[in-house]
């Protein structure tokens, strides 16, 4: 057990090795901070990250996730997503803020996707206005942004290190959309389906590390619900123009549970064990499941 002076918002072990274990954490004051949690007095890398609340974390290149640089990227309330390599000091090596004269919106999530090579890496954001938007760190350049007419909760790519494939973006009226990366079309962008889960927030989305077409999202009702992702016959076509545009495919509820009266804000799958998961909720309990079946969906 650890205690700090600002209070901590979000965490990452995904930047370092097994072995390393280095967790990130982004806090209340806008600082980055990585711990080793063996000797965790002062942090190993320190940066005043941002000028208010960092309110997601994401990391890449460790844990035998991703090809390239171990990277952090930040989101905060300050309406900026920087990324991070923590072997340079105190200036990140992306930054993505609003333009002058725009208004700065609050970025809620954020995640990095489509490592699979040491060149390629993106970044996809979501703020509470509903715009998601995707950063391509190769080009250092908005690859592509849509907006979902509601904040967005949690964003995941069902894997960082594989070509862009699936993306699962969660909102604050309950619904879910996921879309389809794999073919970009000129001016629709990806083709996405979108699923009402269920009254309230959708805080969290995590896929399950084994099948990334198995995902759970976390409700503020205090349930879990377990998703599959079907594909369609034919993930692309031909519009009139001869573009490709993708095609998407279709949501199916496998499981729900409820487990507390207060919002689960927090899940994550073990990626050894398959079906065990843990999650935490506004009662102040840290719950540990094991989802039984999974080797028969």
């Amino acid at each position: 057990k650890i205690e700090k002076a600002k209070p901590i918002k979000c965490g990452t072990f995904g930047a370092t090795s097994v072995q390393q274990r280095y967790l990130a954490t982004g806090d209340f004051g806008g600082n980055l901070n990585i711990w080793n949690l063996e000797a965790p007095e002062i942090p190993v890398y320190s940066v005043k990250g941002h000028k208010e609340i960092i309110n997601s974390i994401d990391g890449v290149g460790g844990l035998g996730i991703g090809e390239g640089a171990p990277e952090i990227v930040t989101g905060s309330r300050d309406g900026s997503v920087k990324v991070w390599d923590p072997r340079q000091k105190d200036t990140p090596v992306a930054n993505m803020e609003p333009l002058q004269g725009e208004s700065k919106r609050d970025c809620w999530t954020v995640a990095f996707g489509n490592a699979y090579n040491q060149e390629e890496r993106v970044v996809c954001a979501g703020y509470d206005n509903g715009d998601i938007k995707l950063f391509d760190l190769k080009t250092m350049s908005l690859r592509w942004d849509t907006n979902i007419k509601n904040g967005v909760c949690s964003v995941e790519f069902d894997r960082k290190d594989v070509n862009m494939n699936k993306l699962v973006a969660t909102s604050l009226e309950g619904k879910f959309h996921v879309f389809d990366m794999r073919t970009q079309h000129p001016t629709k962008g990806f083709a996405s389906v979108s699923e009402k889960a269920q009254k309230s927030t959708i805080w969290q989305v995590r896929h399950l590390p084994q099948n990334r077409d198995i995902f759970m999202t976390s409700g503020g009702a205090g349930s879990l619900h377990l998703w599959k992702y079907e594909y369609p016959a034919q993930r692309s076509k031909k519009d009139s123009e001869g573009a490709e545009m993708g095609v998407a495919g279709s949501v199916s509820l496998l499981q729900n549970v409820t487990l507390s009266t207060q919002p689960i804000s927090c899940l994550d799958w073990s990626p050894d064990k398959k079906g065990l998961c843990v999650c935490g909720a506004f009662d102040q309990t840290v719950r540990v499941l094991i989802v039984t079946k999974l080797n028969k969906v």
